[in-house]
């Protein structure tokens, strides 16, 4: 059973099965599904957002009582099919597909597809790209609609710079995001689903 914050609010109409851990001030909008089912445990971290409409997902973890180390990310020793750090915005229909990492304070743009890859703190990924089998580093951005399947050029992606027009987005997203979650806990006397 998924372990929620009480601060939370996972909306009615979102899907949020399996082992999973979600943190304190998460708003979980409608139509996301969160499954921690068959790619197991998912970890979205404190007043992380995840949008209308996200796909939180991973590959098989475990078979025949045997982990998949390959189908897993390890963080501070511990390791998930999925790991969503700390105040964090998953827009919407972005896909989360596991083994995948994305650190605090990351940006994910519309539809954009995170698989078997891992983004950095401070990232912005702008909206329709593909990450497939790369690390984005710290403080980098990638274009919108880039396809990126290759560690070089992922290493060579631009850094945030005071006048990249994206660089705050992601603290003034969170901050509604989290507004929304308190507002609506606070309106129905509960977390949603919780």
């Amino acid at each position: 059973m998924p372990e929620i914050d009480p601060s939370a609010f996972i909306h009615p109409l979102a899907a949020v099965i399996g082992h999973l851990f979600i943190g304190k001030k998460v708003m979980v909008s409608p139509f996301a599904s969160v499954r921690g089912d068959e790619g197991q445990p998912i970890f979205i971290g404190d007043e992380s957002n995840v949008q209308d409409g996200v796909v939180i997902h991973g590959l098989v973890t475990e078979h025949n009582g045997c982990l998949i180390e390959k189908n897993r990310v390890e963080v501070e020793g511990k390791t998930y099919s999925v790991y969503i750090g700390n105040r964090v915005s998953l827009a919407h229909q972005v896909q989360i597909h596991g083994p995948a990492r994305v650190d605090d304070d990351a940006f994910i743009g519309m539809k954009t597809l995170v698989f078997n890859a891992t983004v950095g703190k401070n990232c912005v990924i702008e909206p329709c790209c593909i990450l497939m089998g790369v690390h984005v580093r710290d403080g980098r951005y990638v274009p919108a609609g880039t396809v990126l399947k290759d560690q070089k050029k992922a290493d060579n992606l631009p850094a945030i710079t005071d006048d990249y027009p994206f660089k705050d987005l992601n603290k003034g997203v969170v901050q509604v995001n989290t507004s929304l979650a308190e507002g609506y806990n606070e309106k129905s006397g509960s977390q949603g689903l919780n």
